[in-house]
This record gives C-alpha cells, structure tokens and sequence, in this order.
C-alpha cells in the first residue's frame, strides 16, 4: 500500500498519480535594497497609489508602507533634512494713542479693512496678503519671489 492509496482518494477509486510536496515558504522573496528604493520612490511618484504599485510587484500594501516608513527612519550621520517651513513672527500692531471720536471712527475702519491681512516677507520683499486674494495669484507672486534672479 502506497501513502497515496492512504490519504489520498480520486472518485474512481484510482491511485493519485501525481503528488507535490511544497517545502519552504513559498512566497517569500529577497529583495535587493535597490530594488526596494526603486519600488518605493515609484509609490511617491505623482497619480500613483500604493496599493498599484505594490500589485504592481506583487506586494501587499502593507508591505510598501512598511518599506517607506522604514526610509524615512533617517540614518545616523545623515544630515538633517531641510525645513519645508518657515518660522512664522506673529506681531501685534501697536494700540494707537486715543484720539478725537472722528479720528476713533477712522482707525476702526482701518482695523477693519486689515483685519485677516498677512504679511509676507521674502529676501527682504514684504508682500501684504489681504482677505479674499485670489489662491492662484498669491502663489504665482511666491514663486516670483522665490526664483533666483
């Protein structure tokens, strides 16, 4: 009696013929770190989402998280990365001296119109930022001032 005839039946009674025996894991893989940069630089790249990418490389999705988080745990003696942002200097106007009631009339509508106004210095270019600009034209102004000349 052979171990097939033991365990295992086909419905006419008949022997199995064939028999695999898988060893080891099956799926898993090595990969080389390039490869990993490679893969992970491509999940960040524009219109692209993780989980197309990792089914792209036959991933899971949670594998290629786990992969960009751990490129973003930054090395030892690598340097810093750059601030994406600027401190931000928060001043209030100074408190007028008081005044006639005409002159009390002129300062609150000056207070008024400058209420939610912001102030942006680039290089030593001052730009007031008023309320209700225009999105668009205030970051085509930034990006004026930030080009090098």
């Amino acid at each position: 009696m052979t171990i097939s005839e033991l365990t295992l039946k086909s419905r006419d009674e008949e022997p199995v013929r064939r028999l695999e025996i898988f060893t080891g894991s099956g799926r898993r893989r090595e990969w080389l770190p390039e490869e990993k940069a490679r893969i992970v630089a491509e999940s960040y790249d524009a219109g692209e989402t993780v989980s197309a990418v990792a089914r792209r490389y036959a991933l899971s999705p949670q594998q290629l998280f786990a992969w960009r988080r751990s490129a973003r745990v930054p090395l030892g003696n690598a340097p810093a990365p750059e601030p994406l942002f600027v401190p931000a200097v928060v001043a209030a106007a100074p408190e007028p001296e008081p005044a006639g009631k005409r002159a009390r009339s002129t300062r609150k509508r000056k207070a008024a119109r400058e209420a939610g106004v912001i102030e942006l210095e680039i290089d030593g270019v001052a730009m007031r930022i008023g309320r209700g600009a225009d999105a668009r034209t205030v970051a085509a102004v930034i990006r004026a001032l930030k080009a090098p000349s």
